[in-house]
């Protein structure tokens, strides 16, 4: 059953298809004037005029989503994403139509927000897969005997070869577009008030696991710390920045801010981590102690 909008909402979505009905259709050539605009002087101006002339396709091709039970305001505002970035990819120069251009990314905006949306579970991420998703209920009523509630093996197989998948990923789909979402706070059994998620195993750590973990994090620390003091100035700055940082330096730009090679700049921090090595194994009787309580 599709997704069915308040009163208010659909007030809105009526007022936001209207004007953009209204929007004037734009030549070739003006489209090409406010393309080139956007793309070689930023001008905000032109890109408004560019997207507004085309949110009637973003209209368009989200009534084509609807059946898949979510909200239109929502197809829409993801639809309107596909659009600014079609805008912001698009070469005018290369003679294509920009409508043309767009719809690629409004219906990709809007097929992947229906499979982050349609059930909890993923249901596809290849390409291959979204074909399968978008395509099965069309090609099983095209299919003879596929006319009752499940496929046939030659009709799974026929699928598979069209859409160029695998036979399992047919059998696969077809039982979750053919499954609904439960919550696991429903009961196993009607008679029952034990609920699906009362046997469901705990994987966190315990108590115990966390404090020995936080110990043992803090014994590391202090250990790589006295391990960094030992080392030269320029043996700890290249340690703190291609080892310590998130989005470590390259040995090309350490070797600019050092005045050396990258090859050196590789060779010291080679040098650099053994001493490091070396510091810690003085501290501990077996490297395995690293993980375990002092």
């Amino acid at each position: 059953m599709g997704y069915i909008d308040d009163p208010h909402t659909q007030r809105a979505n009526l007022r936001f298809i209207r004007a953009s009905m209204r929007e004037p259709l734009l030549s070739r050539e003006t489209e090409y004037e406010l393309a080139k605009r956007w793309r070689e002087e930023d001008d905000e101006a032109a890109l408004h005029q560019l997207i507004k002339a085309h949110t009637r396709l973003v209209v368009s091709t989200a009534a084509r989503f609807r059946n898949y039970g979510l909200p239109m305001g929502d197809l829409v505002q993801e639809g309107n994403v596909g659009l600014l970035q079609a805008a912001a990819r698009f070469e005018p120069e290369r003679g294509v139509r920009f409508s043309t251009y767009a719809s690629w990314w409004i219906r990709s905006a809007m097929q992947d927000f229906v499979l982050r949306n349609w059930s909890i579970v993923r249901t596809g991420t290849t390409a291959a897969q979204k074909a399968l998703f978008f395509n099965l209920r069309r090609l099983r009523a095209q299919i003879e005997g596929a006319s009752g509630d499940q496929l046939n093996h030659d009709s799974r197989q026929t699928i598979a070869e069209t859409l160029k998948v695998n036979l399992r990923e047919v059998e696969s789909m077809e039982a979750r577009l053919g499954g609904n979402d439960q919550s696991l706070n429903a009961s196993v059994a009607d008679d029952s008030e034990d609920s699906w998620q009362d046997f469901l195993a705990d994987a966190r750590p315990n108590s115990e696991d966390v404090v020995i973990g936080i110990h043992d994090a803090e014994v590391r620390t202090r250990w790589i710390g006295d391990a960094l003091e030992e080392l030269s100035p320029r043996e700890q700055t290249i340690i703190r920045q291609r080892r310590l940082k998130e989005d470590g330096a390259t040995l090309e730009e350490l070797g600019k801010v050092l005045g050396v090679s990258k090859e050196r700049v590789r060779q010291l921090e080679h040098r650099a981590l053994g001493k490091i090595k070396k510091s810690i194994n003085r501290r501990i009787d077996r490297p395995t102690d690293l993980l375990m309580e002092a």
